[in-house]
């Protein structure tokens, strides 16, 4: 069999309601990831592991549930060391065993070893000099990109190992409004001198684009995270105002036309019968898209789940889930069963029938047979476990859902800390009867409850964080 290719879209905080394929009341319509639907397949229950960035891509780089990590709870920064172990293979790595070539092109947020002129301040770093861990030390030969999200200091590109321009001044955000208000919000920093943020996006797409020319003739995996809709929201000039909403919604619609380039690119290579195309998020919708100001267009980017990213609720991990092949994917289906991104590796492995080593992706799970429409006898994952901003954790299995902390784990309300003390210390939904989670039915079912916390125990094992009820 001849190997497909493999190119990897994942959006940085976009919401499951804001693709009009997936949110039958969108105030805009996607027009190229409602086509990427309609000639694959797409997910209504899919899920990233954590409500956040760093968490969600360590899973889907390996495989293995972000808890498992050093980092229990919140996101890396642009000065912080890698999160990904030194002897931890990736999905890059594996595929790059299988004789793919490999590329990541965008938004890192896993940290570099930058090299420092004093150890004792990471902000100390020789921009001269090639960083010690990047990238490809984790299974990329080519990388292109920044260090975390678009509004994390130091403003630089990196290739490779090295930076492409030195820094020549300091970058400021001149705003007086609160961060989750500001949609051109970033961080004051450190900034090279070919760096400009309302060209970042264009320029990672003009790079992504060019790859694929140079690879057309041998089988490849192309990571492409984008550095969008995340703030700062950056819309390029032609699509300003084209959403009919905010800037927010602007910049949802050049992340898809975007898509509508990669796929148009395939089409002219002749590549698209043996390419899959990957759609993802890696969490919900922020803040910062200022939800009320989108209500008013009728526009809600969580679509009818409760939250947003950061939270435990079902709109901080939900996402939009697209999977196109052509030679191999029935078009227009979709499936209803519950996944994670996390299942990138396995479902890797399995197409190239090869067995994982011990400890490699423990917690991912092959989803193949969705995208062949191939019969289960059993569920994909016996249990999905989630965590939030602070590094509380639920557990999925049914349609029960158990979430270990009282409130929402993260920035929407009920905030962390902020109910009486008289209220629910855990809480428990039927999603079956309950998708909202609007009731929580934890007192009524002592044995789901008792359940459902000793099959996370038995995951979750001493991974976990005790400060967050991990531990009997």
């Amino acid at each position: 069999m001849q190997k497909p290719n493999i190119i990897y879209i994942l959006a940085d905080d976009m919401g499951y309601g804001d693709l009009s394929c997936l949110n039958e009341n969108a105030a805009f319509t996607t027009p190229h990831l409602d086509k990427m639907c309609q000639e694959g397949m797409y997910h209504t229950d899919a899920h990233s592991t954590s409500a956040l960035c760093t968490p969600s891509r360590y899973s889907l780089m390996t495989g293995r549930y972000n808890w498992r990590s050093s980092l229990k709870e919140g996101v890396l920064f642009g000065y912080d060391t890698p999160l990904i172990e030194k002897s931890r293979p990736t999905i890059g790595s594996f595929l790059q065993s299988q004789g793919y070539k490999t590329a990541c092109i965008g938004k890192w947020h896993l940290g570099f070893q930058w090299p420092l002129t004093d150890s004792n301040n990471p902000e100390s770093i020789d921009f001269s000099l090639p960083l010690l861990d990047a990238p490809v030390d984790h299974g990329f030969d080519y990388f292109y990109g920044i260090c975390g999200s678009l509004d994390m200091p130091p403003y630089v590109y990196v290739e490779n190992r090295r930076v492409t321009a030195m820094p020549d001044r300091i970058s400021k955000c001149h705003t007086r409004l609160p961060i989750e208000l500001t949609k051109h919000f970033f961080r004051d920093g450190l900034t090279g001198a070919d760096f400009e943020h309302s060209d970042v996006l264009p320029n990672l797409t003009r790079r992504v684009l060019s790859q694929i020319d140079q690879w057309q003739d041998e089988p490849f995996f192309l990571y492409f995270p984008m550095t969008a809709p995340h703030a700062p929201m950056l819309p390029t000039e032609e699509f300003i105002g084209k959403s009919g909403t905010n800037l927010y919604g602007d910049f949802v619609l050049m992340c898809d036309d975007i898509v509508g380039q990669i796929n148009q690119k395939l089409k002219d290579l002749g590549l698209v019968e043996n390419t899959i195309v990957i759609f993802a998020s890696d969490n919900g919708c922020a803040p910062m898209a200022n939800f009320a100001e989108l209500a008013q267009f009728g526009h809600h980017p969580s679509y009818i789940f409760r939250g947003h990213k950061a939270d435990i609720y079902e709109g901080g991990h939900r996402i939009p889930y697209i999977i196109k092949w052509p030679d191999k994917i029935k078009p227009g289906t979709h499936s209803d069963e519950p996944v994670l991104l996390s299942d990138l590796y396995a479902t890797c492995m399995d197409l190239l029938d090869v067995a994982p080593e011990t400890d490699q992706a423990p917690d991912s799970r092959s989803n193949l047979d969705l995208w062949l429409n191939q019969h289960r006898d059993a569920p994909i994952h016996e249990a999905l476990i989630h965590h939030s901003l602070n590094g509380s954790f639920s557990i999925r299995k049914g349609p029960w859902k158990l979430e270990m902390c009282p409130d929402s784990g993260g920035w929407s309300a009920p905030k962390p800390g902020s109910l009486p003390n008289n209220c629910h210390p855990i809480q428990l939904y039927n999603l079956d009867d309950d998708i909202r989670e609007q009731y929580n039915i934890y007192e009524h079912y002592p044995d789901i409850v008792n359940e459902l916390k000793e099959a996370l125990y038995a995951i979750v094992g001493d991974d976990g964080d005790p400060h967050y009820g991990m531990k009997k």
